[in-house]
């Protein structure tokens, strides 16, 4: 039972774009039997929340709203205090210090399922923690699941810096890769500083000329065509698109997703598109992760929530570094 307070702040939008942000009181979400509701700490945004808030690409809308977004907070990732739990819920108890996820994040509470969150490390702030979620997750099921990264594979990572790039980095050589990193000139002490092996800087050097290939390539921008990104792998590698060419607003990624499928059919060469799963398992062992100090997570820049729209503004850009937490 709720007692602390009835109402928060949260930043709402009530139909796609950036203009649609307001910054509202709201009722806090009805807690659930088997839920848990978090004072949120820190979040931050990722390339989904700004697909469900701008209707970018329309394809999306099926998923998203086709009018306007389903759900009106937005925000994914979540690190903060535990301010009560369901009847149900034997796993957490008030003032226990978590991170997760949780639908509609960017706001003072959010109510998650007791699976959702696991104990903040010690050594983990809470705007570190609130960096994790989807970035980190994507980073370890690309790497793990798609590629079959491990000790002694040659991985390039394009988009090195980004949020899921600077996760990438540091998963793939905990699983004892050699690492390539693509970024640009200001962000390449950054990704030398999380362990990859070679650092090349795209706006003087072309990856592709450099005539290396690799056993998988993560691919975090989509800026190459297919055939460069054929040429850059082994025979037998293993090409990860994470993002698709941004140009394309009606139907985003889908178009290299089909495409990637039909160049990699025939040959040993595989593709592999990646939806990323918030299970449990994988959520404790990038936490796992941080706690050893393999993992640090990369903030970047902080924004109060009443600036979050500085925040997606930046983030659409295409060339925001690491992750942009919001502290409510």
């Amino acid at each position: 039972m709720i007692t602390t307070a009835t109402t928060m702040r949260a930043v709402t939008t009530h139909r796609f774009g950036l203009d649609s942000l307001t910054e509202e009181t709201v009722d806090i979400p009805t807690l659930g039997p088997e839920q848990v509701l978090v004072r949120v700490g820190a979040t931050s945004v990722n390339p989904v929340d700004y697909h469900m808030l701008t209707g970018t690409p329309w394809f999306a809308r099926i998923q998203f709203g086709l009018r306007r977004p389903k759900q009106a907070v937005l925000g994914v990732d979540l690190a903060g205090t535990v301010e009560a739990v369901g009847d149900a819920v034997t796993k957490w108890r008030p003032g226990d210090q978590v991170m997760g996820s949780a639908p509609g994040t960017l706001a003072e509470y959010a109510v998650t399922k007791e699976t959702s969150l696991v104990a903040r490390p010690d050594n983990v702030t809470v705007e570190q923690a609130g960096a994790v979620g989807v970035a980190a997750l994507t980073a370890l099921q690309a790497l793990r699941d798609k590629a079959h990264v491990a000790a002694g594979t040659r991985v390039l990572i394009n988009g090195a810096a980004g949020g899921v790039g600077t996760f990438a980095v540091q998963i793939a050589k905990a699983l004892g890769a050699h690492v390539t990193g693509v970024c640009s000139t200001r962000n390449v002490e950054l990704v030398r500083s999380l362990g990859a092996d070679v650092v090349v800087d795209y706006t003087s050097d072309d990856v592709v000329a450099r005539g290396e290939r690799y056993d998988a390539m993560i691919d975090n921008v989509g800026n190459r065509s297919l055939s460069d990104c054929r040429r850059l792998l082994e025979p037998t590698g293993t090409y990860v698109a994470v993002s698709g060419p941004k140009k394309n607003r009606l139907l985003g990624p889908i178009p290299r997703m089909v495409g990637g499928g039909i160049r990699f059919k025939f040959g040993s060469q595989k593709f592999a598109g990646i939806l990323t799963k918030m299970t449990p398992e994988d959520l404790a062992a990038i936490t796992a992760m941080c706690a050893s100090g393999t993992v640090t997570p990369v903030v970047d820049r902080t924004f109060a929530l009443a600036d979050v729209r500085d925040a997606f503004e930046l983030l659409g850009t295409g060339h925001a570094r690491a992750k942009l937490v919001i502290v409510p």
